[in-house]
């Protein structure tokens, strides 16, 4: 699985874990920065980056990571075809996977620790999408509302 991995410079340091980890386990990682925590940097921009990655499908999934996950997720939302949550345990992580179809995983640096990430990150790759009706009955109402949106702008 493909995976890509995004955040500010908040973020910076357990992003570079997941990735070091997500590689050590044989994952093939899309690093799209930030570079530094040093330097301050937009968590939208790191939103755009890695929600382009997922919707033209350089990567399956997406993990972002900013101080509080909060605001990247909101910044990631905005993009038609992204479905990101943040996860601070396993419940979360695969339940909005399996029954929402989680695309992006956000998660808060200076809400949760390396060893809690890592096991929600494992939680969230782990997971596939149900095919039961209900969920797929779900998510197709979740599209419909993104299509109106979407036609709703061009007026």
């Amino acid at each position: 699985m493909k995976i890509a991995l995004a955040s500010d410079h908040a973020g910076y340091t357990l992003k570079q874990h997941l990735v070091e980890l997500l590689r050590g386990q044989g994952y093939d990682v899309l690093d799209l920065g930030v570079d530094t925590a040093g330097i301050p940097a937009d968590y939208p921009d790191s939103a755009v980056a890695i929600g382009e990655a997922v919707l033209d499908e350089r990567a399956e999934r997406g993990i972002l990571v900013c101080g509080s996950g909060i605001g990247a997720c909101i910044a990631a939302n905005k993009m038609p075809g992204i479905y990101a949550s943040i996860a601070h345990d396993t419940y979360s992580a695969h339940q909005g996977v399996e029954h929402d179809r989680m695309n992006i995983l956000c998660l808060g640096a200076r809400i949760i620790g390396s060893a809690a990430a890592e096991e929600i990150v494992s939680a969230y790759l782990r997971a596939q999408p149900s095919d039961e009706e209900r969920h797929r009955r779900r998510f197709a109402k979740i599209q419909m509302i993104e299509q109106k949106a979407r036609r709703d702008s061009q007026k």
